[in-house]
């Protein structure tokens, strides 16, 4: 038996076979719902068959545009527009595991943080909170910690301008980075396609 196959099995018989579990591309992903994202994470760190003692890395996730042509949530496709994906390892065991969860409201995302289950997570949250944010209830210091001083807006979410809403530059008359609309006009590029009746035949 393989050691991914003893993850999969090990995890069926801690949470049971009703559990959403998927195996692609040689990685397991467990879907975990919001109300037991708590629990899950810390029976994932605390049982001795999963081991899971280090959280490498914490994502924020924007489904507007999956699967379709337009920015427009499609509901439907995912229960919610946002999702975290955390990424976990065991080194006792030596195995990984991503776990996603959908966060409810999509008006307003909010999961409980868990800082108090990995300690590392405290940045990985800031960051998700800055660019799409995603509230982490009981976080001790949720602050954007990438963009700037009074930045407004999330700029991973897919329904944020590419240009932005303001540009900043140095005023040598204040003496101070000022911030200003962008001056950018917006405009949709499309790439400019050549074609010639002997192109790739050699003449």
């Amino acid at each position: 038996m393989t050691r991914l196959e003893t993850l999969q099995n090990n995890l069926l018989a801690t949470f049971g076979e009703s559990i959403s579990l998927k195996l692609a591309l040689n990685e397991l992903t467990l879907e975990v719902p919001a109300k037991d994202w708590i629990d899950t994470c810390t029976a994932l760190r605390d049982n001795a068959l999963l081991g899971f003692d280090t959280c490498i890395d914490l994502c924020g996730v924007d489904y507007s545009a999956w699967g379709a042509p337009t920015f427009a949530y499609q509901p439907g496709l995912h229960p919610q527009r946002f999702a975290i994906v955390v990424h976990l390892l065991s080194v006792r065991h030596n195995w990984r595991l991503r776990i996603r969860v959908f966060v409810p409201n999509d008006e307003f995302p909010v999961l409980p943080t868990l800082v108090d289950v990995w300690p590392a997570v405290n940045w990985f949250e800031r960051e998700a909170f800055d660019l799409y944010g995603v509230v982490f209830d009981g976080h001790p210091d949720l602050r954007r910690i990438l963009t700037d001083y009074g930045f407004i807006g999330y700029p991973f979410r897919k329904d944020f301008p590419l240009s932005g809403n303001v540009e900043m530059r140095y005023d040598t008359e204040q003496q101070r980075v000022i911030y200003q609309p962008v001056t950018i006009e917006p405009r949709e590029i499309t790439p400019r396609i050549v074609r010639e009746e002997s192109y790739g035949t050699g003449r």
